[in-house]
C-alpha cells in the first residue's frame, strides 16, 4: 500500500484551542507551529513555511515576496486569523495563484463591544478618575471634577459604515444620540435607514460631529485619513475613537491635536506600530486612553475566528469552497 503524502502545514503562533484541536483532527495534513505567544522571527516563519502547502497566520505576521519565496511553489493556501488584510501582499499572492481565507462577520458584535466600551471610557475619563482613587486625588464631591461628555441629544459621526460601523451605531442609538452621520466610499442608504444616518463628506463629518469613532478599512485611499486638517475641523469639545488601523491616523498630528486642547479626547484600540512604544509622546497625555489592539478579544470570538481560520486553511488544502475566501 502507498503511504499516504501529507499536506504540510505551518501555523505561525499558538492559536484557540478549537482552531488547534480542528488541524490536529485532519489526518492528511502534517502540523508544524510556531509554539509561543510572542511574534515569530522572520528568519523563522522563513524556515517554517518552506515547503509547506498552507500556511496560518495571524495580523501580526507580514506576508510579502520574501516569505512567499521562502515558501517555494507547494503553497496553496494562507488563512489569516484577522478580518484585516494588509499585512498580506495580495498583489504578489494573487499572482502565485494562492487563495486567501480570512475571519469576517465573527468579530463584528466584539469590535462594535469594545468601540462603545472605548467610547464611554474616554468620554467619561474614567482612567483619570480610577487614578484619582488610588492617589489619593478624590478628598471630595467637586462640581467640575472629571466632568465629561456625555452621549445623549449627541451627534455622532462614524467613518465607515461597514458590518462593524452598524454594528457600532446599534449599540449607541439607546443612548440617545440624536443624529448620526457617516462617510465613506459611497452611500450605503439601506444600512443607514435603521439608524437615520446622514452620509456626509469627511470635512463635514469632522466638523458637526461630537463624537468620532473610526471603523473602516486600511486601504490607500484611508492611510492618513485624520490627519492635521482633519483635526483642526473638529469640536474642542469632540472626542475621536479609532478602532479600524492605526495607519488610519496621523499620530503626530493627533498629539498636537490632544496636547494642545484642540480637541477633548482620544481613544486607541490600534497603534502605529503596534506594540506602542512605552516612551511614545501619546502616552503621557491624560486624555488619551491607549488599548493594546483587544476589539475581538473575549474567548468566544477567539475560539470561533480559530475555527474559521482553520476551516479555511483545511477547504483550501482540500481544493474545497472555504468558509469565508477573500476573493482576489
Amino acid at each position: 500500500m502507498r503511504p499516504v503524502l501529507l499536506m504540510k502545514v505551518f501555523v505561525t503562533r499558538r492559536i484557540p484551542p478549537e482552531g488547534r484541536a480542528a488541524l490536529a483532527r485532519a489526518a492528511d495534513c502534517e502540523v508544524e507551529q510556531w509554539d509561543s505567544d510572542e511574534p515569530i522571527p522572520v528568519e523563522e516563519l522563513e524556515r517554517g513555511v518552506a515547503g509547506a502547502h498552507g500556511l496560518l497566520c495571524l495580523l501580526s505576521d507580514r506576508v510579502d515576496k520574501r516569505i512567499l519565496d521562502a515558501a517555494g511553489a507547494n503553497l496553496k493556501v494562507i488563512s489569516t486569523l484577522s478580518v484585516g488584510v494588509d499585512h498580506l501582499a495580495l498583489d504578489e499572492i494573487k499572482k502565485r495563484g494562492i487563495r486567501v481565507g480570512y475571519t469576517p462577520d465573527v468579530l463584528t458584535d466584539t469590535t462594535a463591544e469594545l468601540a462603545v466600551s472605548l467610547l464611554l471610557t474616554t468620554c467619561r475619563r474614567l482612567p483619570e478618575a480610577i487614578e484619582e482613587v488610588k492617589n489619593g486625588g478624590w478628598t471630595s464631591w467637586k462640581p467640575l471634577w472629571l466632568c465629561g461628555y456625555g452621549l445623549t441629544q449627541s451627534t455622532v459621526g462614524i467613518v465607515g459604515l461597514g458590518r462593524i460601523g452598524q454594528a457600532i451605531a446599534r449599540r449607541l442609538k439607546p443612548f440617545g444620540v440624536q443624529r448620526f452621520l457617516y462617510t465613506g466610499r459611497q452611500p450605503r442608504p439601506e444600512e443607514a435607514a435603521e439608524f437615520q444616518a446622514e452620509f456626509v463628506s469627511t470635512p463635514e463629518l469632522a466638523a458637526q460631529s461630537d463624537f468620532i469613532i473610526v471603523a473602516c478599512s486600511l486601504t490607500p485611499a484611508t492611510k492618513g485619513l485624520c490627519n492635521k486638517d482633519f483635526f483642526q475641523k473638529m469640536k474642542e469639545t469632540a472626542v475621536f475613537v479609532n478602532i479600524s488601523r492605526g495607519d488610519v491616523v496621523n499620530q503626530d498630528d493627533l498629539y498636537q491635536a490632544l496636547a494642545s486642547g484642540q480637541i477633548a479626547a482620544a481613544g486607541l484600540d490600534v497603534t502605529t506600530p503596534e506594540p506602542l512604544p512605552t516612551n511614545h509622546p501619546l502616552l503621557t497625555l491624560k486624555n488619551c486612553v491607549i488599548l493594546p489592539h483587544i476589539g475581538s478579544a473575549t474567548h468566544r470570538t477567539r475560539n470561533t475566528m480559530s475555527m474559521l481560520a482553520a476551516n479555511n486553511l483545511l477547504a483550501g488544502l482540500r481544493g474545497e469552497p472555504m468558509p469565508s475566501e477573500l476573493m482576489l
